[in-house]
């Protein structure tokens, strides 16, 4: 398949060129000469490597939680209309046995496939999280930080664990954060009332990443930094939910005018209604009602979004200065980092995975291409 006369959105910049794929892989970039193979004119529309979404519970009508290979494969048939090519299925603070369930189907969707976008791995939010930062977490499934049950709750799928949410100052969260760090889990901060020393220690035992971005953490003023100060003054990445309603659109530039683009992470934090009507829904078995864009608890509380990555992009790239390019980078090469697969997806780059999408100017997605097949087009 031989892509051409698009605009290819590479890491530092964006050319005129085509794209060869063969076996799945980006074969080469502007190749000469090629014969035999299926031709694809991009019209002069924008080539990008696919989104890779590192938070994420559901959509489509299903959700992580389902605990059926069929909900993981559903999920990632919708969002791949939305230019996602892998994502990170995200549990919830659920009973240990229920996260234990999603675990294996988690699994068994890296190991065997989808039918839509690629799944890397697991995202587990909670359930070793603050009581007081509990957003539209169950509070009735915490459970104290310890090897002994997040083994218990992983089993034998230790090895599709990606990331893990962890509040920094609960007891018996350092000690979790150093042993999965040195195992290579992300350990990141979120759903936490730690100050800034406490999210300090945090980092210093080995959290590299924040979850969510201002949500469900201590905020920045001017004599109590906070997990954002503490964000903010280190190295670690971070995510944000880049709906305009989860964080308006000047904190948004802010921070990423502080952390740099290479340091931030685009997220949806999509829960089942992402891809439906609005109305009634659930998150971690609790009533979702969504409207107008918002998906909200009964009480009031934001319960993850309905956002999509191109719609993530197309907000960032419309609300800031930064190249179209860069704002890309954050949704595509910064998530492939963050889950370790770098080397095989996140870039158009030759011997890489062919996960690529077309765009218009717009940032409306008319080609989807997974593994070198398209898997969806307008």
């Amino acid at each position: 398949m031989l892509i051409e006369n698009c605009n290819i959105i590479f890491l530092d910049r964006i050319e005129k060129g085509s794209v060869l794929i063969e076996n799945g892989k980006i074969k080469e970039i502007n190749p000469k000469n090629v014969t035999d193979s299926e031709v694809i004119d991009a019209k002069g529309m924008y080539l990008s490597p696919g989104f890779i979404d590192v938070h994420i519970h559901g959509a489509g009508g299903h959700d992580t939680m389902d605990g059926t290979f069929e909900a993981i494969n559903e999920i990632s048939k919708t969002i791949c209309k939305f230019g996602t090519t892998s994502f990170t299925p995200t549990t919830m603070t659920v009973a240990v046995e229920d996260i234990k369930q999603s675990m294996k189907v988690i699994k068994e969707a890296k190991e065997n496939g989808t039918d839509g976008a690629n799944v890397l791995g697991a995202h587990l939010e909670g359930p070793f999280i603050s009581p007081k930062a509990i957003g539209a977490q169950n509070p009735n499934f915490l459970q104290v930080p310890s090897i002994a049950t997040y083994e218990k709750m992983v089993g034998d799928c230790a090895d599709a664990v990606v990331s893990i949410t962890i509040a920094p100052e609960v007891n018996g969260a350092k000690e979790l954060i150093e042993y999965l760090s040195k195992k290579g889990v992300v350990c990141s901060i979120g759903h936490t009332k730690a100050n800034y020393e406490q999210a300090m220690e945090g980092i210093k035992c080995g959290c590299s990443h924040a979850t969510h971005l201002f949500n469900a953490m201590t905020g920045f003023a001017h004599r109590e930094p906070g997990v954002v100060g503490a964000v903010f003054d280190s190295d670690i990445t971070t995510e944000t939910i880049s709906d305009g309603i989860h964080i308006s659109f000047p904190s948004l530039r802010v921070a990423y005018k502080q952390k740099g683009t290479d340091k931030v992470l685009l997220v949806t934090d999509a829960m089942m209604a992402c891809g439906m009507p609005d109305g009634k829904y659930s998150l971690g078995g609790q009533d979702v009602f969504v409207k107008e864009g918002a998906a909200r608890l009964e009480a009031g509380s934001l319960a993850g979004s309905i956002l999509t990555l191109d719609k993530a992009v197309r907000n960032v790239y419309k609300n800031s200065d930064y190249p179209l390019y860069e704002v890309v980078k954050m949704a595509t090469y910064n998530g492939a980092r963050h889950c370790k697969v770098e080397d095989k997806k996140g870039q158009i780059k030759e011997g890489l995975d062919a996960d690529l999408i077309l765009f218009d100017e717009d940032i409306n997605v008319k080609k989807v291409i997974i593994n070198g097949k398209i898997i969806h087009e307008v």
